[in-house]
C-alpha cells in the first residue's frame, strides 16, 4: 500500500463539477492499493500517516504530526500509485489490486481515519471516479509512504 501525502493549507476533490469534499490545513493523500494489500496494511499505514511529523513546531521544524496539530486529512484513491515503472515508457498494472479489493480496503481506511480523527475531519474521493484534486502544497511538503507485509 503506498500513500502520497501532502501537507495543505486546502485541498478539494470535485466529480462531474461538484465538490464532493474539502479541507483546510492537514494532509492530501493519494491513496494506492497493490495486489497483496490487506487490512494489516490498512492500519499500519494509516498509524504512520496521523504519526509523520511533517508540520512545523515553534521552532520551524518539522516536528508536529497531523494528530498533534489537528489537522484534516482528505483521502484521494490513486489507482496509478499502485503502477509498476520499472522498465520501458508505459505503466504497468499488475501490482495494483482489484477494484472490488481496493475499493473495499480504501473503504476501511477512511472508516479507520474516521475512528481516530473524527468525521469533520476527514474528506474522500470518489473510488473509480474521474476526479480532479485541487490544492495548495505548503512549503512544498510532499512524501511518499509505502507498507508491505513481510514475505
Amino acid at each position: 500500500m503506498k500513500g502520497l501525502i501532502q501537507r495543505v493549507t486546502q485541498a478539494s476533490v470535485s466529480v462531474d463539477g461538484e465538490a464532493i469534499a474539502s479541507i483546510d490545513k492537514g494532509l492530501l493523500l493519494l491513496l494506492g492499493v497493490e495486489r497483496k494489500d490487506t487490512t494489516g496494511e490498512v492500519e499500519t499505514l494509516l498509524r504512520k500517516i496521523l504519526r509523520y511529523r511533517v508540520f512545523p513546531d515553534g521552532q520551524g521544524r518539522m516536528n508536529r504530526s497531523l494528530v498533534d496539530c489537528g489537522g484534516a486529512l482528505l483521502i484521494v484513491p490513486q489507482f496509478t500509485l499502485a503502477a509498476d515503472t520499472g522498465s520501458g515508457t508505459r505503466p504497468g498494472f499488475s501490482d495494483a489490486a482489484a477494484p472490488e479489493v481496493a475499493s473495499r480496503l480504501v473503504d476501511e481506511f477512511v472508516r479507520q481515519s474516521v475512528a481516530e480523527l473524527g468525521e469533520p475531519r476527514v474528506g474522500k474521493g470518489r473510488f473509480g471516479a474521474d476526479m480532479k484534486v485541487a490544492l495548495v502544497n505548503d512549503g512544498p511538503v510532499t512524501f511518499l509512504l509505502s507498507v508491505t507485509r513481510p514475505e
